[in-house]
């Protein structure tokens, strides 16, 4: 095949969205998506290079950046921005193994939920602990390292996130 030579075909957009996903109406799903398990909410948008594991929950009208990681046990209420490249994580002590060298399975850890509050920003590269809460309406700097709860309407940032200040009202 030369160089010249143009393909009319339209590509092939690679996403895996299992049968026990939960899709609200008019939801966006852009190219190469994870989805199992999980429930997306009405008109929102997910961006490429995504996955969303099950038991994870996304509200309405949220906006998910390309490359973003979010486990089960996360919690996205409405109105929720994520940057690109947004890792959530939900375990607190993972291993590989147990003790006697054995592969561990899912009997052998536990989930430890995060809340994402309605109309929170969470900026680029920005990873989050499991067990805490952002409130509604705070902002989250990128490339944060969020370690503990953050107040509704504030904004932190910094490894690790800090508070910074009060998030101006939309």
């Amino acid at each position: 095949m030369s160089a010249s030579n143009t393909h009319k075909e339209k590509p092939v957009e690679l996403c895996r969205i299992a049968p026990d996903v939960s899709l609200g109406q008019d939801v966006a799903i852009h190219a190469f998506v994870n989805l199992y398990g999980c429930r997306i909410g009405e008109q929102t948008k997910i961006g490429a290079f995504v996955e969303i594991q099950k038991n994870a929950s996304i509200g309405k009208r949220c906006k998910i950046s390309s490359h973003t990681f979010i486990c089960e046990g996360v919690i996205i209420e409405d109105q929720v921005f994520i940057g690109h490249n947004v890792t959530f994580i939900n375990d607190r002590h993972p291993r590989a193994v147990n003790p006697d060298g054995s592969m561990q399975t899912d009997p052998d850890w536990q989930v430890t939920p995060t809340i994402v509050g309605q109309g929170a920003s969470i900026g680029s590269s920005a990873t989050i602990l499991c067990g805490i809460t952002i409130g509604a309406g705070a902002l989250i700097g990128a490339a944060s390292l969020v370690l503990t709860d953050v107040p509704p309407g504030e904004i932190w940032a910094g490894n690790p996130a800090r508070f910074i200040k009060k998030a101006p009202q939309l």
